[in-house]
């Protein structure tokens, strides 16, 4: 089953959504991309990543017109900017989903209101992903 996610600059919360996907099934395809893809993947993005046990360090952020033409059993968007902007795959979509999240990456406050602000969209990633997989990708697999 392959799987693409996409956010504006595929640097924060596109890439831990691929991450909890990955880590809940290793037979998933799972990749992400940006509609304006960052220089790279959000350090505190990686670090609340690290400290629930997945690897993040490693991805890179990437541009969707990569992916347009390729065919994808779910194609998600995980920001309103990048629904919104979302390019016309030329490819195969079955499924096109939006779960829209705050970026946490433009909080602002102290340092410890923004980390906890990346803990909570985390969180809400990690859980609205599992149930996704739990009711719809995993009895398709």
């Amino acid at each position: 089953m392959k799987i693409l996610i996409l956010c504006t600059g595929n640097s924060c919360r596109s890439q831990m959504a691929h991450g909890f996907l990955q880590h809940f099934d290793e037979k998933l395809t799972v990749r992400s991309a940006g509609t304006e893809p960052a220089g790279q993947v959000n350090q505190t993005a990686v670090k609340v990543m690290k400290e629930a046990g997945i690897d993040i360090s490693h991805h890179t952020p990437k541009m969707v017109d990569q992916y347009i033409l390729e065919e994808w059993d779910y194609v998600i968007t995980v920001c309103d900017h990048a629904n919104e902007t979302c390019p016309l795959f030329m490819g195969k979509v079955k499924h096109r989903l939006h779960m829209g999240y705050e970026d946490p990456s433009h909080a602002k406050g102290t340092d410890e209101f923004i980390l906890q602000e990346f803990y909570r969209i985390r969180d809400q990633i990690k859980n609205d992903f599992h149930q996704l997989y739990i009711e719809q990708l995993k009895p398709k697999l």
